[in-house]
């Protein structure tokens, strides 16, 4: 893809041509069919339900907080099941699936997926659009307490003595992620990369479920891992390690999680695309504002959800981290955010780093047309519709599709409209 063409979002803002650009027959007849002002005057959602995936991981509030609120209900759609999933490869089997098939329709999910579904990179190609963000931060490395001593943190580069040390006595390198391509695996990779560590050659990097990665710690499984909270907040509480770093740190209020749906649960229920949508945002809404945090850390730390205690997820959604190592931060910028810093907005240019950094790995082809991929999965168009539908102040609906240039705590620099030299500016990579 020439990268001239990515400037258009950089100029316009908005992807206009995303019906040229490859978008399925289907979805773009219904993106036709429902304009902004379509849902008020329709009778409400096709179906009274849906049935939708999540993790237990934290980031999943959203989902849960919109059926336990009712919110679901509020716009129609009673009936919908919040079902949780034993892993991320276990969410994309059952999206695979769908709920004819005995699967789920949408999830919760690692903002990769959707795309690596869509493209038919990790199992049968399963169209995906993504309608939301979930949030941003609020992910981390956690390590552990052997390199206490190399006082790891943003730095990755300290560990580099006590890795050397290790693999001159034989000792194989081992650290874990959730699942190959998603957010994890790229924030550890990022992490490492920057401090001069090669993910794929330096160490072994291994898939684990997130609630898993304590326990996995425990049986020294693995000496760091990435994955969202509760979970390194649980590894500092009982003792077996600390968290490096918080990928709010690396990234500051870098998108995380989304909600998709299948693209073609989609194009077959528009409207109730748009309820669901809309319970979701109103949920992010909800979550976001401190004085819910108590009854939220207790609803989804429940034992139908996270199954943890309710300290294990307040304090850091509240920003206090007590990192392990001797450090706190108290009130940090770096949090986890459901709606402030326009964490609900599926932003076109975050979509085009992922796919980005998927081919710095070589887990895309470099030949992919990155805008019309983009123009594929992302519908930020049904998130318009949804956040007007939940009566979200204008002032709070991003104008454009882009949040411009991003910059990471390395001094690395991404533009939107020029991947090619985003990825030339990079040291270690796999192209």
């Amino acid at each position: 893809m020439a990268d001239d063409d990515m400037k258009a979002i950089g100029r316009r803002g908005l992807f206009k041509a995303a019906g040229a650009l490859g978008t399925v027959a289907a979805i773009e007849a219904t993106r036709q069919a429902l304009p902004g002002a379509a849902f008020a005057a329709a009778a409400g959602p096709e179906v009274k339900g849906a049935r939708l995936g999540f993790i237990a991981l934290t980031d999943a509030a959203p989902l849960i907080m919109a059926k336990e609120l009712g919110l679901f209900a509020k716009y129609g759609m009673p009936d919908v099941v919040v079902a949780k999933q034993a892993s991320w490869g276990a969410t994309r089997d059952n999206l695979v699936l769908g709920s004819d098939g005995g699967g789920i329709d949408g999830a919760h999910i690692l903002t990769p997926m959707p795309y690596l579904l869509t493209l038919g990179t990790i199992g049968k190609a399963t169209p995906m659009s993504i309608l939301a963000r979930l949030n941003v931060n609020g992910q981390a490395i956690s390590v552990e307490k052997e390199y206490l001593t190399a006082k790891a943190d943003l730095d990755s580069a300290k560990m580099k003595g006590i890795i050397a040390k290790r693999k001159a006595a034989g000792n194989k390198i081992t650290m874990a992620m959730t699942f190959p391509g998603g957010t994890h695996d790229l924030w550890i990779r990022y992490w490492l990369a920057a401090g001069g560590i090669d993910p794929d050659k330096d160490l072994e990097l291994i898939t684990i479920p997130p609630p898993q990665m304590v326990a996995n710690m425990r049986a020294n499984t693995m000496e760091a891992f990435c994955v969202g909270e509760p979970w390194n907040d649980q590894l500092v509480a009982q003792n077996l390690g600390y968290t490096a770093v918080s990928t709010g740190q690396l990234w500051m209020n870098h998108p995380e999680k989304s909600f998709a749906m299948r693209s073609d649960w989609v194009a077959a229920h528009p409207r109730a695309a748009v309820a669901l949508t809309a319970a979701i945002i109103e949920a992010q809404r909800w979550c976001d504002n401190p004085a819910n945090i108590a009854r939220m850390a207790s609803a989804i730390g429940g034992r139908d959800y996270l199954k943890v205690p309710v300290t294990d997820i307040a304090d850091r959604l509240a920003g206090n981290f007590t990192m392990g190592d001797g450090r706190v931060f108290k009130n940090a910028p770096f949090k986890m955010k459901f709606w402030a810093s326009n964490a609900s907005f599926p932003f076109k240019s975050h979509d085009v780093w992922f796919l980005t950094e998927e081919q710095r790995w070589g887990k895309l082809p470099m030949t992919l047309n990155r805008m019309a991929t983009v123009g594929k999965v992302n519908r930020a168009d049904i998130w318009r519709q949804a956040a007007a539908l939940a009566k979200v102040p204008p002032a709070q609906i991003p104008k454009v599709d882009s949040r411009g240039i991003e910059k990471f705590f390395d001094g690395k620099v991404f533009n939107p409209a020029n991947p090619a030299a985003y990825l030339a500016s990079l040291g270690i990579k796999r192209v």
